[in-house]
């Protein structure tokens, strides 16, 4: 399944991620989108993006939610 761009993601949206540590193991976080840190339109990994409880990860699916 490929991930996310850029433009498909928003402040706001609930995501689920993949954070560096985690990244053998394709262990996945859920949590709300902060900032987008990728500044790139896509990105093989996903887009890197900061949630609003500061976990920092790549994006795997958009849930929904959001502005």
């Amino acid at each position: 399944m490929p991930t996310p761009n850029r433009s498909e993601i928003q402040p706001g949206q609930r995501v689920r991620i993949v954070e560096k540590q985690n990244q053998p193991s394709g262990q996945q976080t859920e949590g709300v989108v902060a900032r987008l840190l990728t500044k790139s339109s896509s990105h093989p990994h996903g887009i890197k993006v900061m949630l609003e409880d500061g976990r920092v990860g790549r994006v795997q699916q958009v849930l929904g939610g959001g502005c």
